[in-house]
């Protein structure tokens, strides 16, 4: 096990260092001089020699590979840069924005897994009655819905309408939190009950179920012991791929409902051309997604070991 889980991080290596790159020519390639933005942003009369004064500063007038390699040593030691609108650590406001962000990501997946997975099973043991047509509709209807069309209706019943919940964010409350947590939950739990379905319908149809239920083992015992177990391993998977794009995709819904995530600082950044903020998220939310698919492959090695001896 610990040559295997060796292995894949042995794997991620080069794939993190070629994040590095991508994120560290988003601000060498973007247009304008970042000297020049951060001398506006602080407000000051620009002249010759204040600007060149600033791009040595700031390290622009090195070679390619110099500033990549300062930045990067920057970045291994937790330093992103400043930003531009106020000077202060981009450290400091990305990671505090992303506590918010996956407080609310965290929260949704669990809320998704929390339904989705008795309904899901529900639906597949009782497959092609009522109860089966009804949640696979629901289900069919709640992943066709945009997240931020539904992120619009549950503002206009829940706030506008019955005032249930405050319309924006002030400071990250839990009662702030619901709603946007519904909007990102309920689209996932939609795809994770047609998923489970699909899943436990055909381990339902694999022989080794019909040899337990010929010998008369328990239905309880093969469903949640058996069957779910066998189908775990393409849940994970899809739960895994959805945590690293739900943390992306709250971009939108942490936008409509001002919730002070990571979503909302960059788009705030992109729209003042904050390049460092724009930066760091990238970088940030790429290793995240990378790390999340370690922690799913790794996953796999528990609920399959025959998976070590594929790879």
């Amino acid at each position: 096990m610990k040559n295997y889980i060796l292995k894949r991080i042995l794997q991620l290596v080069p794939v993190l260092f070629g994040l590095t790159i991508l994120t560290f020519l988003l601000l060498y390639i973007s247009p304008g001089d970042p000297a020049q933005k951060k001398l506006v942003s602080m407000e000051q009369t620009i002249t010759e020699d204040m600007l060149e004064d600033m791009q040595k500063e700031m390290g622009l007038d090195r070679p390619f590979i110099q500033q990549y390699a300062d930045w990067l040593t920057d970045v291994l030691h937790g330093d992103f840069g400043i930003c531009y609108r106020d000077g202060l650590p981009v450290a400091g406001k990305i990671f505090k924005a992303l506590k918010n962000t996956a407080l609310l990501a965290l929260s949704s997946i669990f809320v998704s897994i929390l339904v989705s997975i008795p309904l899901g099973i529900y639906s597949a043991v009782h497959q092609n009655r009522l109860t089966d047509y009804f949640i696979r509709f629901i289900s069919f209807f709640g992943n066709s819905i945009p997240n931020f069309l539904l992120a619009v209706l549950l503002m206009y019943f829940l706030c506008i309408q019955t005032k249930l919940f405050p319309v924006l964010s002030k400071g990250g409350s839990f009662r702030e939190m619901i709603l946007p947590m519904m909007a990102l939950a309920i689209p996932n739990a939609c795809r994770f009950t047609r998923q489970i379905r699909a899943e436990v319908l055909e381990q339902l149809g694999k022989e080794y179920v019909h040899g337990m239920r010929s010998r008369g083992v328990n239905e309880r015992f093969v469903l949640y012991r058996n069957v779910l177990r066998s189908a775990m391993v393409s849940i994970i998977t899809l739960i895994g791929l959805s945590i690293g794009s739900m943390m992306a995709g709250s971009v939108v819904i942490e936008t409509i409902f001002g919730w002070p995530g990571m979503g909302k600082l960059v788009m705030d950044s992109i729209t003042a051309r904050d390049y460092p903020v724009v930066q760091g998220f990238v970088l940030i939310f790429g290793t995240i997604y990378v790390l999340i698919n370690l922690l799913t492959d790794i996953s796999y090695r528990y609920l399959d070991p025959r998976v070590e001896k594929e790879i």
